[in-house]
């Protein structure tokens, strides 16, 4: 009942990619002594959760600026390229002109 076939773990396998690095011991074990005291299970555990963590905040900021951008673009546009005043505009204008006499 709970055996797995070839096939099924080869498809599992499929949806899953290595990442190998090489890196100096002494930041390896940096690294181990971080995982342990951080509560992670293992040293492969720390590293996805903390790339993890990393990516994410790069993505969001990078984000973040390309919103800010596109609102400088949208805003600096607008008041260089005004619309015409509508109708309702112009009244509110008339209005006030009589309101300040």
């Amino acid at each position: 009942m709970g055996t797995k076939t070839k096939s099924t773990k080869k498809s599992q396998n499929a949806t899953k990619s290595r990442f190998d690095a090489r890196i100096p011991m002494e930041q390896k074990e940096r690294f181990e002594y971080a995982a342990t005291i951080g509560g992670f299970r293992n040293l492969t555990d720390f590293i996805i959760n903390t790339l993890q963590e990393k990516a994410t905040l790069i993505i969001k900021e990078h984000d973040l600026i390309l919103a800010s951008k596109a609102d400088k673009e949208l805003f600096f546009n607008t008041i260089l390229n005004p619309e015409k005043p509508n109708t309702s505009l112009k009244n509110a204008f008339k209005e006030y002109k009589k309101a300040v006499k």
